[in-house]
């Protein structure tokens, strides 16, 4: 996964040099951006013209969803889950570990917004992602001093797939897990039952097929 993540990182940059980037983002993209704090995307800007582009720099109130049908993805797509016997750890820095079932987790309150995801120099979705916010799950475990970071994880094994978050981004909500996405439970290669959705990081900072959230104390050197 580092690999990847160090390949597209590379051909972002490769992409801007290039001038990959002229048209509507040229001269006026470059003075937006000087000027405001993010850029508000127009409702009828095309969803495939931001793959360029950092999400954090982007105000996408105004951008229409992607239909579920057109939603890319890459990396791992054919992980299976059983609903009825998965579980969710919690662990790490925290008074009380303990672990969640997917029944659990949905009855926890509801957290839904629409963020886009980006990935960069491939694709863009902007969807309607609902799941729950990660705060009160660490506040029921309890955090232990030194917690600064949470790593979200996928499941273990020769494809395991982890990135890890200042706790500020998961405490505010930033970050959260979703299970379903534009109305629809997580299709499989979405991601089902649970992945990261992670408002202003790249869409290799989204991992899939979360099963276990740890509190550390010492960031990721992807950290955003």
């Amino acid at each position: 996964m580092e690999d990847r993540r160090t390949f597209i990182k590379k051909s972002l940059g490769l992409a801007a040099l290039l001038g990959l980037l002229a048209g509507p983002f040229s001269a006026g993209w470059r003075w937006v951006r000087a000027q405001t704090a993010k850029f508000v995307v127009p409702k009828h800007f095309k969803t495939q013209d931001l793959i360029p582009l950092d999400p954090k720099d982007l105000d996408t109130r105004e951008l229409p969803l992607t239909p579920l049908k057109s939603f890319r993805t890459m990396g791992q797509t054919d992980h299976e889950a059983e609903p009825a016997s998965w579980r969710m750890e919690i662990a790490g820095l925290v008074e009380k570990p303990f672990k969640l079932s997917y029944d659990e987790i949905r009855a926890l309150p509801p957290l839904e917004r629409n963020v886009l995801l980006i990935c960069p120099g491939v694709f863009a979705n902007h969807g309607r992602w609902k799941g729950f916010s990660l705060r009160g799950v660490l506040e029921r475990a309890g955090l232990r001093p030194g917690a600064s970071h949470v790593t979200l994880a996928g499941p273990a094994g020769d494809r395991q797939d982890s990135n890890t978050f200042p706790i500020r981004d998961v405490m505010s909500g930033r970050v959260f897990l979703a299970y379903e996405v534009n109305g629809r439970p997580l299709p499989r290669e979405h991601g089902f039952p649970v992945r990261t959705v992670a408002e202003g990081y790249f869409g290799y900072d989204w991992i899939k097929y979360v099963d276990r959230v740890e509190v550390v104390n010492q960031p990721s050197k992807d950290e955003n």
